[in-house]
């Protein structure tokens, strides 16, 4: 009698451990669990750390609550000014229900990457290249609004969605780089135009202070002097200074002195007649041929004194 005791107690602990086995779970820190009762939901959502289920009728649904980070397929598209480009994103999010996870979708990671790319394509058709290139937080914003609204319902909250790259033809971007070599050019042209423009007005200003004080001209030569002195490859001119010709002329032209007398010039041929020419007497008296011949003798007598032969 005592022998079928024990058998039978060693039965039913065995079974015991065996049940408990079968029916206890372990559910980690990050996630819940879903109870599905001959397929319908039973209770809350299962807290981390020790449940228990009942075997062959139970079954539980983990379900992680992390943050998922999912690279989206890279994406061909046709931009609202007409570029052709290769786009691709890449999508955080989390599960926030995660009944609503496992009753109202099917794969929700699926669904969120199908949802990706296809909002990816239509954010790619609505913008312009140069959205797409220097305002991607938009975007960012545009693709996580689109997402997320779908996602709500299947118990998913998207945290954010981010434009990893944009893909250009060939032939764009060299477009595009001697575009960007323009704008540097234009950018450098006026940067040099405004200090041409600064630099105008201070020698303006120098030349005004130069014309009231005449030595600072001449102390600034100085220095022009010595700086191109200082190279040893270069050939220096001295220009004349100007105050000593003024000087010059003051000591010649005086108020009171003797004018100086022109230097009496000597007549052109065509300027003489046959009958009389003027010598450049102080008291300009005129003489016929005649009278000069005898004047002045000359060997040859069709020779003229000034003009030579006939």
């Amino acid at each position: 009698m005592l022998d079928e005791l024990l058998a039978t107690a060693a039965l039913v602990g065995t079974a015991g451990v065996v049940y408990v086995a079968a029916a206890a779970r372990v559910v980690k820190q990050y996630e819940r669990g879903v109870v599905l009762r001959l397929g319908r939901l039973r209770g809350g959502i299962r807290p981390p750390g020790f449940t228990m289920i009942i075997p062959g009728v139970d079954r539980l649904r983990k379900v992680n609550m992390q943050i998922v980070t999912m690279p989206v397929p890279a994406q061909d598209g046709i931009t609202r000014d007409n570029v052709t480009v290769r786009v691709d994103a890449v999508i955080y999010f989390k599960v926030v229900d995660a009944a609503d996870a496992v009753i109202q979708v099917e794969d929700y990671r699926f669904a969120v990457s199908q949802m990706a790319q296809t909002s990816l394509r239509s954010i790619i058709g609505k913008s312009d290249l140069d959205d797409l290139l220097s305002n991607r937080e938009k975007l960012n914003q545009g693709l996580e609004l689109m997402i997320d609204s779908p996602a709500m319902g299947w118990g998913v909250q998207i945290d954010r969605v981010e434009i990893k790259d944009v893909s250009l033809p060939e032939t764009m971007k060299r477009s595009m780089a001697r575009q960007a070599e323009a704008d540097r050019e234009r950018r450098a042209r006026i940067i040099n135009a405004d200090a041409e423009l600064q630099a105008s007005k201070k020698l303006a200003e120098a030349a005004g202070v130069m014309s009231e004080q005449p030595a600072a001209l001449q102390l600034r030569l100085l220095q022009t002097v010595v700086a191109v002195a200082a190279e040893k490859n270069s050939t220096l001119v001295l220009p004349f200074p100007v105050e000593l010709l003024r000087f010059l002329e003051r000591a010649q032209v005086q108020p009171g002195a003797a004018t100086v007398e022109q230097i009496p010039t000597r007549p052109r041929p065509d300027e003489h007649k046959d009958d009389e020419f003027v010598l450049d007497e102080p008291k300009g008296d005129k003489f016929s041929r005649e009278e000069a011949e005898d004047e002045f003798p000359l060997d040859n007598p069709g020779a003229s004194p000034l003009l030579g032969p006939d």
